[in-house]
């Protein structure tokens, strides 16, 4: 299955955040089925910076195929799964100073195999 996302970074300060490189990851009840990079960029002030995520999400082995969680899930045509990322970066301030500050993103979401349609989207 491939999951195509739309990640936003805001910036409400009056200087740029540059951000590393991060891993948007999804799993499934605590298993890694899919990541993605973000690549380094910058913020600028008092913006937001939009860009888009494909992710391949496959269990490849990862989940027992015996499980009965999995194989219920399936049946029901409702998968949950759980996303997870974080940006490390620095606050220019001014441009004399640099503070280190991390944004984090945690959330949970259905996907309705059938429909082909994300449901239930909780952010934490």
């Amino acid at each position: 299955m491939k999951l195509n996302a739309q990640v936003t970074v805001k910036n409400t300060n009056f200087d740029h955040f540059k951000f590393k490189n991060s891993t948007f990851m999804i799993s499934y009840q605590g298993n890694l089925v899919g990541k993605a990079i973000i690549i380094k960029a910058r913020a600028r002030a008092r913006s937001t910076k939009k860009f888009n995520v494909t992710i391949l999400v496959s269990s490849n082995n990862k989940i027992s195929r015996n499980s009965q969680q999995l194989s219920s899930d399936i049946d029901s045509g409702i998968i949950n799964l759980s996303r997870h990322a974080k940006l490390e970066g620095k606050m220019h301030l001014f441009k004399i100073f640099k503070k280190k500050k991390s944004a984090e993103m945690n959330c949970t979401m259905d996907v309705n195999t059938s429909s082909r349609q994300i449901q239930n989207l909780t952010f934490k």
